[in-house]
């Protein structure tokens, strides 16, 4: 597509040169370090490593502070570097339940088992800005500043202890529930529907077809829904929101409720092959949303609740329950619903959510396409000839009476 340009290397190089010296900045401020974008920008680099596909919290700082903020061109950054690492195997599903919530709400229940917790959000705020930040004073204690001598200070949220001993480090009282049952796990919201049969099962919805490795494999379509949920979880959340909004107005079929929202670490697990074991390598931080819609029955199915799901690595909410509502979405069909909306069309969803795909194919034509534009531009010079030609018509010897014809 591209024709060659002589000369363009050593301009390629000085704009590298240029770009980091662009990131850098004014050298007289103290340059950010990966720690401060990890636990002041968190939310950045949680996005990050959502739609990065990688769970690596400091690579993750790293890609944002390099694309300089530019959070597409850093989960770019960071799928390439995913895309180098040794695949050693699969860890185990992660269980939820068994989550120790910093976050947890319904929109169903008001009194649900375990209790609710507001946690860090936005969601009652007044949107204001703070001018008291414009100078670093910000309100809240140091990290650790009350601790004895000799007591690890970097625990809670910007270390690796319990992500709940931060609520005292912040002179919060840390939240007491909820609290686990059933050996441990915490019982769902939705379950509450499940005793009356007013919802669907988790067992209903699970596939028997071996799970989809999208990272691996090319995306093709129809998925089964085990594969779109993988590729909701790496899609760009701009336009997950922009689906799930177009739903909720009318260009769709969905507009639910929220059974549960948790957000919170969960432990790792990875069955060893030559031990047969399961051991818990560590901890990731989840946000999980289900969500019940209303489904009015058909195909054999009862008047009852459905699911839409939603998953995504860190602190996420607004990606999670935009992904259960555009999971929902494109069970239309399944249900027998009428595909209204583009939220509900699987192939318009799956091949344009991809935002490292659609940057690199919109970004593309900034590159050279001299031989391409040459080429139309000649076909364009000949069609307007042809055309001229026509209208102008034959002269009185048979021949088109041009310009040049006029002017002898």
């Amino acid at each position: 597509m591209y024709v060659a340009v002589k000369g363009g290397q050593k301009a390629i190089s000085e704009a590298h040169k240029l770009l980091e010296v662009t990131r850098r900045g004014d050298t007289e401020l103290a340059e950010i370090s990966l720690a401060q974008l990890q636990n002041q920008l968190s939310l950045a680099v949680d996005r990050v490593q959502a739609e990065g596909s990688l769970y690596a919290p400091r690579m993750a700082a790293l890609a944002v502070k390099q694309a300089q903020g530019d959070l597409v061109e850093a989960i770019f950054l960071l799928r390439a570097a995913r895309a180098s690492l040794k695949r050693f195997g699969y860890s185990e599903p992660i269980k939820t339940t068994a989550m120790r919530p910093r976050r947890r709400i319904s929109g169903t229940f008001k009194d649900i088992p375990g209790g609710q917790i507001l946690g860090p959000t936005f969601d009652y705020t007044h949107r204001l800005l703070k001018p008291s930040l414009m100078d670093g004073e910000d309100g809240v204690r140091k990290v650790g500043q009350d601790r004895e001598p000799g007591q690890d200070s970097q625990k809670g949220l910007g270390g690796l202890g319990d992500p709940l001993e931060a609520w005292e480090d912040f002179g919060a009282q840390a939240p007491e529930g909820p609290k686990p049952s059933n050996g441990g796990e915490l019982t769902g919201v939705a379950s509450i529907l499940e005793l009356e049969g007013l919802i669907e099962t988790i067992e209903d919805l699970e596939s028997a077809q071996r799970p989809f490795d999208l990272t691996r494999e090319p995306l093709e379509v129809p998925l089964n829904r085990g594969g779109r949920l993988q590729a909701l979880a790496r899609a760009d959340e701009g336009f997950l929101l922009a689906l799930a909004y177009s739903s909720q107005r009318g260009f769709g079929s969905v507009h639910p409720f929220v059974a549960e929202l948790r957000l919170g670490p969960v432990e790792l697990e990875f069955r060893a092959p030559e031990l047969d074991l399961v051991i818990t390598v560590g901890e990731i931080e989840v946000t999980e949303c289900q969500t019940a819609n209303q489904f009015k029955g058909g195909g054999g199915k009862p008047p009852m609740f459905t699911r839409g799901y939603g998953l995504t690595f860190g602190h996420n909410e607004r990606k999670a329950l935009s992904m259960a509502i555009v999971d929902r979405a494109l069970r239309s069909r399944e249900l027998n619903e009428a595909i209204k909306g583009p939220a509900q069309n699987e192939e318009f969803v799956l091949y344009h959510s991809d935002n490292v795909e659609a940057s690199g194919f919109v970004s593309h034509i900034k590159l050279p396409h001299y031989v391409d534009f040459q080429a139309e531009l000649s076909m364009l010079r000949e069609m307007r000839k042809k055309l001229m030609a026509q209208k102008e018509g034959p002269g009185p010897d048979g021949e088109t009476s041009g310009p040049e014809s006029k002017k002898e």
